[in-house]
């Protein structure tokens, strides 16, 4: 059963619903909205942080480019430094790379080779869970640089496209489902 909160309730409630981007058949979850309000943006970070703020989160990995915003915010909230997970060719240095499906075609993520030392322990932060292929291959990048993945968090997660059952052997946390 999924009781909302106060502040799934609110996150929902300022939302925008965007029909038919960036493809037909899509919904596209606008943030936009929750970012212009300041102190629901404060409250969603303080919400995607708290579950991890005894669990020694070295590293927050924000996935582009939505999850660069709310993982900067949510690092910066725990004392962990920042590396963005980036499209293919946005980074200038060495960098790893981890394609993946998306509802509407394919993509990659990349990072600076250097980006996560060891040990590191990361937190993968990004604005909308869908059907999990970019937060899996997200985590298949932070394994691939040696580091220990301590969890994911969402700002909202699509709920019945199976994202949530493709992010195994880490604390999920998500502020409002849809």
């Amino acid at each position: 059963m999924n009781i909302a909160t106060p502040l799934a309730r609110h996150v929902l409630e300022t939302l925008r619903a965007i029909p038919n981007y960036p493809k037909p058949g899509i919904i596209f979850q606008d943030i936009t909205p929750v970012l212009r309000d300041g102190r629901l943006l404060h409250a969603v970070v303080e919400a995607m942080a708290e579950p991890f703020r005894e669990l020694d989160v070295t590293h927050v990995v924000g996935i582009e480019a939505r999850g660069f915003i709310l993982g900067g915010a949510v690092a910066t909230g725990l004392g962990a430094g920042f590396v963005p997970a980036r499209k293919p060719g946005k980074l200038p240095w060495e960098r790893v790379a981890e394609s993946y499906d998306l509802e509407y075609g394919t993509d990659a993520l990349e990072a600076h080779r250097d980006s996560l030392p060891t040990p590191a322990r990361v937190l993968i932060v990004d604005d909308v869970l869908a059907t999990g292929g970019t937060a899996r291959a997200a985590g298949q990048l932070v394994r691939g640089l040696g580091a220990e993945i301590v969890g994911w968090s969402f700002l909202l997660e699509i709920v019945g496209l199976g994202g949530l059952e493709k992010l195994i052997g880490a604390t999920t946390h998500i502020v409002a489902r849809r």
